[in-house]
């Protein structure tokens, strides 16, 4: 492990004067953009996108039928219904990078209480499956996910290696982020 270098920051009077596209930087936050504005710049891009796809997973459940479910609960649905197989909480939190497992026990619950999800205890484990109620919402969910979201892509060859190549880098990235939160815990 390599030791931590003094944080060095220099923080602009003013934003550049220059108009350039190659020196503009969208970013939310311009006192964080001075010593990596592609970072800062990236890091905005993130939040609207999270923010975006954070609704389009409400509206598109609203659409499908499920009024009143929480992003976690959305995630937490499909990922239980992923592959039809029996998921333990440990597996769910592992999979979806969820920290705090009472956050996802209480999805859970929920999901359990709404027919949509069911629960079993195997031995010291409780196991979570989906429903037939869960797996009908989860296809409606496709259907209008593949209807209003799906249907606006190229789908070329082009695309689909970018999206691909996106999803990789957002996964590598995510282990940045991870160890820097471990960090950041002990600073």
């Amino acid at each position: 492990m390599t030791k931590n270098k003094p944080i060095k920051t220099t923080v602009p009077t003013s934003l550049p004067s220059t108009k350039s596209a190659d020196n503009l930087r969208i970013v939310t936050s311009a006192h964080l953009a001075a010593s990596y504005p592609e970072l800062s710049e990236f890091e905005f891009g993130l939040i609207i996108a999270s923010n975006a796809f954070r609704s389009w997973l409400i509206r598109c459940m609203n659409a499908a039928g499920a009024k009143d479910m929480a992003v976690l609960d959305v995630l937490i649905l499909h990922h239980v219904t992923h592959r039809d197989k029996e998921k333990r909480l440990a597996d769910i939190c592992f999979i979806l990078n969820i920290e705090d497992t009472h956050v996802a026990s209480y999805s859970l619950k929920k999901l359990v209480a709404a027919g949509l999800v069911r629960s079993e205890k195997k031995g010291k484990e409780m196991f979570y499956s989906t429903t037939p109620e869960g797996t009908a919402l989860c296809n409606r969910y496709k259907e209008v996910r593949e209807n209003c979201l799906v249907s606006s892509f190229s789908k070329t060859g082009d695309e689909k290696k970018q999206l691909a190549d996106m999803a990789k880098f957002l996964r590598n990235l995510s282990g940045l982020y991870d160890q820097a939160s471990r960090g950041a815990s002990s600073y």
